[in-house]
C-alpha cells in the first residue's frame, strides 16, 4: 500500500517580518520628510511690496515643514492683501517654496479722500506701503458717471509715462464733458479725454519734437503743441 505524502504548510513569518520592517521604515521616513522645515523662500515679479510682507501673510515667517504646507491655502491668504491681485506657489526641489506675486498696481492720489487707488478700483488709506507709492494727484472730484472711466484710463498708462505725471485735474469745458488736465513733472500740461487717454502713452516720442519748448500739449482735440510765452 503507498504511503500518503502530506505536505506541511511552512508559516513565511520571516518574509512577514521583512514586509513588516519596511512598511514601519517607510512610516517613520514620511514622518520625519513632514519634519523637514522649507529651506528657502524665493518671491518673484514684486516691485513695491517687500519680502518680509509676503513672508508674514503667508504665514511662512518660522518656516514651517514643506511637505505640510499647502499651495492653495497659501495663495489664498496672500490674496486676502488689497495689494495683491493673484498669486501663483511652486515647490521645487530642495525644500524651496517659490512664490509669484502679480501686484494690485498703484494708478493715483485721490486728494477728495485722501487715499490710493489701486488697478482693480480698490482704495487704500497711506500706510507703510502706499506711502512710497509715486503716483500723480487727482486733484478734484470726478463725476460717479465718469470715474469708472477714468480709472479705466489711468490704468492703460505706462508706468514710465505715469511717473511722469504730478497731478491730474478734471475739467470740463461747454464742448467736452471728458476732458482733464494733466500737469506733467518738466512743467508741460496735457488736455486729454477719456477716449484718448492712451495717446499720453506717446508723450515721450511727442518731447523729442519739441525741442525743449514748454507749453500745452492738445490731445483732446487734435493734435497740437501750444509753446509758453
Amino acid at each position: 500500500m503507498a504511503k500518503k505524502i502530506v505536505k506541511k504548510r511552512k508559516l513565511k513569518v520571516f518574509n512577514f517580518l521583512i514586509v513588516l520592517l519596511v512598511l514601519i521604515g517607510l512610516f517613520f521616513g514620511v514622518y520625519e520628510l513632514t519634519k523637514v522645515p522649507i529651506k528657502n523662500i524665493i518671491i518673484k515679479n514684486t516691485k513695491y511690496l517687500n519680502d518680509d510682507y509676503i513672508i508674514e501673510l503667508a504665514e511662512l515667517k518660522d518656516y514651517p515643514s514643506f511637505i505640510l504646507t499647502n499651495d492653495y491655502r497659501l495663495e489664498k491668504k496672500l490674496k486676502t492683501s488689497k495689494y495683491i491681485n493673484s498669486a501663483r506657489i511652486k515647490k521645487k526641489i530642495g525644500f524651496i517654496i517659490e512664490i509669484e506675486v502679480d501686484e494690485n498696481r498703484p494708478l493715483f492720489y485721490n486728494t477728495t479722500n485722501n487715499k490710493y487707488v489701486l488697478g482693480n478700483e480698490k482704495e487704500v488709506k497711506e500706510d507703510e506701503i502706499s506711502y512710497n507709492f509715486r503716483v500723480p494727484r487727482l486733484l478734484n472730484y470726478v463725476p460717479d458717471q465718469k470715474y469708472k472711466k477714468f480709472v479705466t484710463g489711468m490704468h492703460n498708462i505706462k508706468e514710465d509715462t505715469l511717473s511722469k505725471i504730478s497731478d491730474i485735474e478734471y475739467k470740463p469745458n461747454d464742448y467736452d464733458k471728458d476732458r482733464f488736465l494733466l500737469y506733467m513733472d518738466d512743467g508741460n500740461v496735457v488736455y486729454l479725454t477719456l477716449t484718448k487717454f492712451k495717446m499720453i502713452n506717446h508723450y515721450n516720442d511727442v518731447l523729442k519734437q519739441l525741442e525743449n519748448h514748454k507749453g500745452i500739449l492738445y490731445l483732446d482735440n487734435g493734435n497740437h503743441f501750444q509753446i509758453k510765452e
